[in-house]
């Protein structure tokens, strides 16, 4: 069975971070696996501009910025292993690895899960009615449209005013698409002023807030929700034809979750907590790298 010092799951930008910083710190046997072609994560379906003033210094794209990290990767001597998943994680150090060459184990002393996170679906919320399509999340739409260049829809509403969800708000409306609306259950959108600005009256897309869905219509696809107003109870009907839901993340931890907090164990990024900014998930993973190194 191979081993190493140091295994990393997920090279996303907190994964990418963490290897090079165990690197630079004198760790030299480090494995690097993620299930995607390339490293970067979901920076990779990020065309929008927004990343790295304080990393970098500028705004950069998030291809851009997943681009300057596998720079770094580069002059490391840390092994990358793309189109790699971690099935499972044993309490003996022991991770069992899927990839083109079928299933292998690989023994570690220490490991940084870097998993990342996963949103929140509708499923989340007691919505009632059918389960029609053309309900996508957020991250769901932006793969679409971003990667695969695919339309998910035409008239759009968006059930939460976070940054994605302000996010996507704008990039239908660039795609040339009806956003009906954002719907918020706060008082304001709750992303970044600088997000609110750019994507939401930038476009003058209009915000329904106080407010949430709870009820969908239609059968085969999406034709419309109950809206609930919560300030005043009353309720309302909105078509649509596709329905995006950017309701929240929540760590990916579910590999390690059997473990318990063994000594050896790291989290890196959003699998730690969710960050606001990129820039700063990668400032927590290179500070985990080093002291997994150290270690």
């Amino acid at each position: 069975m191979r081993h190493c010092e140091l295994l990393i799951i997920g090279a996303g930008a907190a994964g990418t971070a963490a290897a090079v910083a165990a690197w630079e710190s004198g760790c030299r046997s480090i494995v690097l696996v993620d299930r995607g072609h390339s490293p970067g994560g979901v920076l990779l379906q990020c065309l929008h501009e927004g990343f790295g003033l304080s990393a970098f210094g500028e705004e950069l794209t998030g291809p851009d910025y997943a681009g300057r990290l596998a720079e770094k990767l580069k002059y490391t001597g840390v092994q990358l292993l793309t189109g790699t998943e971690a099935v499972s994680v044993e309490k003996e150090k022991v991770a069992l690895l899927s990839g083109r060459s079928g299933f292998r184990p690989l023994g570690f002393d220490r490991l940084i899960l870097a998993a990342g996170c996963r949103e929140r679906t509708i499923g989340a919320l007691p919505v009632t009615g059918t389960r029609p399509a053309g309900i996508f999340t957020a991250g769901q739409a932006q793969e679409c449209i971003n990667l695969r260049r695919q339309s998910p829809g035409d008239n759009v509403l968006i059930l939460g005013g976070g940054d994605l969800g302000m996010i996507m708000a704008r990039r239908f409306t660039l795609e040339g698409k009806h956003v009906i609306a954002v719907i918020e259950q706060g008082r304001s959108c709750s992303g970044m002023a600088r997000n609110y600005r750019r994507c939401i009256e930038a476009y003058r897309i209009p915000v329904i807030c106080r407010s949430t869905v709870t009820e969908i219509h239609g059968e085969g696809r999406i034709q419309g929700v109950t809206l609930f107003h919560l300030d005043n109870g009353e309720q309302e009907y909105l078509p649509c034809d596709t329905l995006i839901t950017a309701l929240g993340l929540i760590p990916e931890r579910e590999l390690v979750k059997k473990l318990g907090e063994p000594d050896w164990l790291y989290l890196a990024g959003n699998c730690s907590r969710i960050h606001d900014i990129v820039d700063s998930a990668v400032a927590e993973a290179e500070k985990t790298g080093r002291d997994a190194a150290l270690r």
